[in-house]
């Protein structure tokens, strides 16, 4: 399960709620041809700490796309997102294809 991320300091606290992250992967996904993310509240993880974190997701994949492509275009997406976003270094994004539709 994604946990809030929370960034403390001399000004006061930001919370990153789980549905916020879960939204930031979601609109991530939806930004590449061919993919859908599957299940986004239960296909989903974002780990993170020490100022890293990683992704887990399942997609849906459409039928006539190089399924390969596709996932790395997700990573790719989904890593700048996060990166950019949080300001987190993304170790990894871990993609399983469950569907093709």
């Amino acid at each position: 399960m994604t946990e809030p991320l929370v960034f403390r300091d001399e000004a006061g606290t930001v919370t990153l709620t789980a549905a916020a992250l879960t939204r930031l992967v979601a609109d991530a996904v939806a930004g590449v041809d061919g993919a859908r993310l599957r299940r986004p509240r239960r296909g989903l993880e974002v780990r993170h700490g020490d100022g890293r974190a990683s992704v887990e997701l399942e997609l849906s994949g459409r039928f006539g796309v190089s399924l390969p492509e596709v996932a790395r275009a997700v990573q790719e997406r989904v890593a700048d997102a996060v990166a950019a976003t949080t300001g987190l270094e993304v170790e990894r994004v871990d993609v399983e294809i469950a569907e093709v539709a």
